[in-house]
């Protein structure tokens, strides 16, 4: 074999495996991209649920005003929310709110046993539920993501390209229980 083709031999396997290198890159930034459509998905439709269960709870609690204000408000915050710390944030001040709510509601037993507030309650927890989970993929995405670009010589291209780290989906660690919605 000549010398002039065992070096282009050599340089076309080297552009393979940087075209690799470089794909594999790009599928794993869009898995994250495709997570964290998935976690706002789930934001969106408890976001969607709050003005129900407010509305719900209003009709029994005509007086908690402040606790009303205080759930709208974190409602906006986490629909206005862009980047991941900010739906960290919004998402604490959400999960908050919330227990304001449902411990206004433990005072009204009417409004527990209300057909009404029980599906919410359902529709709600199911929510909680698939936050969990989408948060679990996001972070499960971005571990291989963040590992792959860390791998040598793969962070070496990575920095040619403006690859960079992303970061993971973190509920501060006192409010990462489920939010209560049983009143039984």
């Amino acid at each position: 074999m000549s010398y002039p083709l065992l070096l282009t031999g050599s340089i076309l396997l080297f552009a393979l495996y940087i075209w690799g290198m470089y794909n594999r890159l790009v599928v794993l930034k869009n898995r994250i991209d495709e997570a964290w459509s998935g976690i706002k998905v789930q934001l969106t439709r408890r976001a969607d649920l709050i003005p129900n269960l407010v509305n719900t709870v209003k009709g029994y609690a005509k007086h908690e005003k402040q606790v009303f204000e205080d759930v709208t408000k974190a409602r906006s915050q986490l629909m206005s929310a862009g980047s991941v710390s900010e739906v960290q944030k919004a998402q604490s001040g959400m999960t908050a709110a919330l227990k304001s709510l449902f411990a206004v509601a433990e005072a009204y037993p009417q409004l527990r046993a209300s057909e009404n507030f029980q599906q919410l309650q359902k529709e709600l927890s199911d929510t909680e539920d698939k936050i969990a989970y989408s948060r679990q993929f996001y972070n499960s995405n971005v571990l291989s993501y963040n590992s792959q670009l860390q791998q040598f010589p793969t962070t070496v291209l990575a920095g040619m390209f403006h690859f960079t780290s992303k970061d993971y989906f973190q509920m501060d660690e006192k409010k990462e229980e489920p939010v209560a919605v049983s009143f039984e």
